[in-house]
């Protein structure tokens, strides 16, 4: 089974409401560069894709679900992610496929790096020689 790292963010809860807390480079284990998050996928869609050369990552369902399907060129793995305060830390050399997005999922996104086209590997087949050729 491919390396799953779940994150546990810090969260208060209390009868006026809850909050999770994030610090980059204390409680993130990278700088956060850049956030970006999906919302409105319809539910027969499919996101992902693909794996990041270089690129660390931080997933979250900050609402809703969604699945994940992870792959680390050997094995592949499946996990739903649903609570606002769990992410997933997705590593360089994870090929990510993200599915049965809730009607009220908002995925939420922590990245180590700014977008940049050349890291992204998006076909399988080249995915799977760059893992073979490691």
């Amino acid at each position: 089974m491919p390396v799953v790292e779940r994150f546990q963010f810090q969260h208060l809860a209390n009868p006026a409401g809850s909050i999770v807390v994030a610090h980059g480079e204390r409680d993130v284990p990278f700088a956060i560069r850049r956030i970006y998050f999906l919302y409105g996928v319809p539910a027969d869609q499919m996101r992902g894709r693909h794996a990041h050369k270089t690129l660390t990552q931080i997933a979250v369902c900050v609402r809703g679900s969604c699945r994940f399907c992870l792959d680390d060129g050997h094995e592949r793995t499946e996990l739903v992610l649903s609570k606002p305060y769990e992410g997933l830390v997705i590593r360089p050399m994870m090929w990510r496929e993200m599915s049965d997005f809730s009607e009220d999922c908002v995925l939420l996104v922590l990245a180590s790096d700014a977008y940049d086209e050349s890291d992204y590997i998006r076909d399988y087949e080249e995915f799977k020689n760059a893992v073979r050729a490691r």
